[in-house]
């Protein structure tokens, strides 16, 4: 059995890109997430501490943003790897968009998948 705990356009500011322009200003990236964990023990005993705290992955995933990064990529391999070290789930994907990139698109993004699934 898996579950999943997600976690949905999850805004923010970040110092993202290539260009030395990019460089220079904030950027607003996209993320969703979904943690594969087993709630049961956290349902059956109304504790947060049996589940993955999604406020507490938000906050760390922010804290990593306050960082500058070139790639998208880069952040999408950094945030999967610390959820699966920081948190109580076996599996993670992360989808990271960066709407302002393209003008003629209403996103870009990569999407990735770590863990046992």
């Amino acid at each position: 059995m898996t579950d999943i705990v997600f976690i949905r356009q999850l805004k923010v500011q970040t110092v993202i890109g290539v260009f030395e322009w990019e460089k220079a200003i904030q950027q607003t990236l996209e993320f969703d997430l979904e943690l594969s964990t087993d709630i049961r023990q956290a349902a059956a005993t109304d504790d947060l501490q049996y589940t993955v705290d999604y406020s507490a992955v938000c906050a760390a995933i922010i804290d990593l943003c306050q960082q500058p990064h070139e790639l998208i990529e880069t952040v999408a391999e950094k945030v999967a790897a610390m959820v699966l070290e920081k948190f109580p789930t076996k599996a993670v994907k992360v989808t990271i968009a960066k709407p302002a990139a393209v003008p003629a698109a209403a996103s870009v993004g990569v999407s990735i998948s770590r863990g046992n699934w």
